[in-house]
């Protein structure tokens, strides 16, 4: 079901990101072709070059990157347009107020905001931040633009608390992404 198609992965700076490594492996093992932007908080917890050796694609770190004349082209713009579908994992708190925002300030953003094919967040952060006011207003203000969600899960976390706020199961994320494909939305 997801062989040939163009799957954005935008990683957010999260603990869960390591989980993202393997979502993207997955990805890549059932066809699709994978291709990782990652905020510079994201950078923190997994290298480039992970995902990079995971997706064998290049990955997307920078707004601004040396031009090659012969081949110049918006980035955020092109990947926006060939997507099938974009997903955010983990996806923090601060991903979900600059998207609510329609603030677009690094590569994640402006390439979410370019994005034409639906788009699939899958939060993870701590339970007092999932369960703020602000976080969940902003939850629902996506979801009324069309923005897909799947988790978080509930658990322990990695601060030591047990709640609501894990990444959702990486089985459960390609489900999702398999049912959103298959569905054409």
């Amino acid at each position: 079901m997801l062989k040939g198609k163009n799957i954005i992965v935008g990683v957010c700076g999260g603990i869960a990101a390591y989980k993202v490594c393997e979502l993207v492996q997955q990805l890549k093992y059932r066809g699709a072709e994978a291709t990782v932007v990652m905020t510079k908080n994201a950078c923190e917890f997994v290298t480039p070059l992970t995902f990079q050796t995971l997706s064998g694609r290049p990955v997307y770190t920078e707004m601004f990157r040396l031009i090659n004349e012969e081949e110049w082209q918006v980035e955020h713009v092109e990947l926006g347009k060939k997507c099938d579908l974009m997903v955010i994992a983990p996806a923090t708190a601060n991903i979900l107020g600059k998207l609510a925002a329609g603030m677009a300030d690094d590569p994640l953003t402006t390439t979410a905001l370019c994005v034409r094919a639906p788009v699939l967040i899958c939060p993870a952060m701590n339970t007092a931040m999932w369960n703020n006011g602000l976080v969940k207003d902003n939850v629902d203000k996506l979801k009324k633009f069309g923005y897909k969600f799947i988790g978080p899960g509930a658990g322990k976390l990695a601060c030591g608390d047990t709640g609501k706020g894990r990444l959702e199961d990486i089985e459960k994320i390609l489900e999702v992404i398999t049912e959103i494909i298959r569905r054409g939305q």
